[in-house]
């Protein structure tokens, strides 16, 4: 029997063959695996495993300058903050209302409070929130990047992306505006938009130009991939009237761009608790604009994550100085409401779509939430909400799908204006922090995140950090200890 011949293409074309495979696939509305099938026809199994692996988590990040990072504080409050009754003070919506995360002492996890008006499908799909005191107070920048720094000249965004461009995906990055992406080794290009609104249509300019290749082809091998890889899938999606069209590559790439179509729908909106009724009824509409942009950010991402058309996605997130916050508690507390409902229901779409690349999971299992910002304003001064943090400390919260970090929350606030922070290496809490503690917290933390993307590849994390242990904030059943 004669041995099949498969298509060889050129290494520097592979990466971009999967990337578009992958688009159109999408844009026919067929399932991941129909695509890998057709690669493993014309290319062989070897080239197909390397493209359905899933090598990395994937991330979103809300970067929260200008004092937006403060409203973060009210979902996801300091644990004595949450708890104290007897200081007026507290800057939290609700003191002494709160819900606890249940720690297990068997994995690392420790103590931590999370708010009143509680994400349900943390508790639902059993993920848990890691909230780390670190990094330095940078006031009134949009784009701050002191807790998300893994060395002096590592950024974690950048390093991430790094990581997973061992998974191609259309539009491996994305940033909504201008954002400390920074730099990294292999860092992917990063792909900005100016809006949330502009993810969707982002991808459907990539996607129309993703058939270029087909125009101006550097070899016979490529075209050849690109000519079949068109008919399979078409036959795949049972559009055999469509099939001529695409034999060339300009009717491919209008196909691409006017069939992927993210755009968040009015049942998304009401999902997420931003429609005109549900902020209406909340108290939040003051804080619409703000509130939709980020909602529309997290639908866009979640439906992307589902098609396996990128791997990171970084927005704005309020971005105001909420220093007049506790003058208007019914705003105050809508917008508390509102962005709970909005985590909740990015959990919920994430953990009932199977991930594409891993159908033993869900997409939200293998996806990690981070929370940043330039300062969480002082937590014992609602009157004026004031821009200085305890020991000039910041706060990062991660909420890591796989479960790879230790739950709680690593360092802290006192209601007597006082600070703690923690050992990475135990996880143990440190009293009485300095500014030292903390801005030496930010990057063991931050690698502890990428130790999450990586998928606890700690040799991978190696690669762009060298400091101390960061295994005290690792879940312990997953690291043998």
């Amino acid at each position: 029997m004669a041995r099949r011949r498969y298509i060889d293409l050129p290494n520097n074309a592979r990466r971009d063959f999967i990337k578009w495979s992958v688009g159109i696939g999408a844009a026919l509305g067929l399932k991941p695996w129909k695509v890998f099938e057709m690669q493993e026809s014309l290319f062989g199994p070897a080239f197909a495993q390397s493209a359905s692996t899933l090598s990395a988590l994937r991330m979103v990040s809300l970067v929260a300058g200008n004092g937006g990072l403060a409203h973060f504080t009210q979902v996801f409050p300091f644990y004595e903050i949450a708890g104290d009754t007897t200081n007026v003070d507290v800057s939290y919506y609700k003191p002494g209302v709160f819900t606890e995360q249940v720690p297990d002492p068997a994995t690392g996890d420790v103590p931590l409070r999370l708010s009143a008006d509680p994400i349900a499908a943390l508790s639902t799909y059993k993920k848990k929130v890691t909230a780390f005191v670190s990094g330095r107070n940078e006031t009134h920048t949009a784009t701050p990047n002191s807790t998300a720094a893994v060395a002096g000249n590592v950024a974690m965004f950048a390093a991430a992306s790094a990581i997973q461009t061992t998974q191609p995906t259309l539009v491996p990055a994305i940033a909504v505006g201008t954002l400390p992406f920074g730099a990294a080794p292999g860092a992917a290009t990063l792909a900005s938009v100016p809006n949330a609104a502009g993810i969707a249509g982002l991808f459907k300019s990539v996607a129309a130009s993703a058939g270029n290749a087909l125009e101006k082809p550097n070899n016979a091998a490529l075209f050849e991939a690109y000519f079949k890889a068109n008919l399979s899938l078409q036959k795949a999606a049972a559009r055999p009237t469509q099939t001529q069209s695409l034999l060339t590559a300009k009717a491919a790439a209008n196909l691409l761009g006017k069939q992927i179509d993210l755009t968040p729908t009015a049942a998304d909106f009401l999902r997420y608790g931003v429609d005109d009724a549900t902020l209406g009824t909340n108290g939040a509409t003051g804080n619409k604009g703000k509130l939709v942009e980020i909602a529309t950010g997290m639908i866009t991402a979640a439906k992307a994550f589902s098609q396996n058309l990128t791997s990171m996605v970084m927005m704005r997130a309020m971005n105001d100085d909420p220093h007049g916050a506790f003058t208007n508690m019914a705003l105050h507390t809508g917008t508390v409401k509102t962005l709970s409902l909005i985590f909740n229901a990015f959990i919920t779409d994430t953990m009932t779509a199977t991930d594409p690349l891993d159908p033993t999971k869900k997409v939200g299992d293998n996806t990690v939430i981070t929370v940043t910002g330039d300062t969480f304003k002082n937590p014992t001064d609602r009157n004026g909400w004031g821009d200085g943090t305890p020991q000039n400390s910041n706060y990062m919260v991660v909420i890591d799908g796989s479960g790879r970090l230790a739950g709680g929350s690593f360092g802290g606030m006192t209601a007597g204006g006082g600070s703690t922070s923690f050992d990475p290496t135990t996880g143990a809490a440190i009293a009485n922090a300095t500014a030292t503690n903390h801005a030496a917290a930010a990057n063991p933390a931050a690698a502890a995140v990428l130790h999450a993307i990586s998928k606890g590849d700690a040799r991978r994390v190696q690669d762009f950090y060298r400091g101390v242990s960061y295994n005290g904030v690792l879940n312990k059943k997953l690291i043998g200890i």
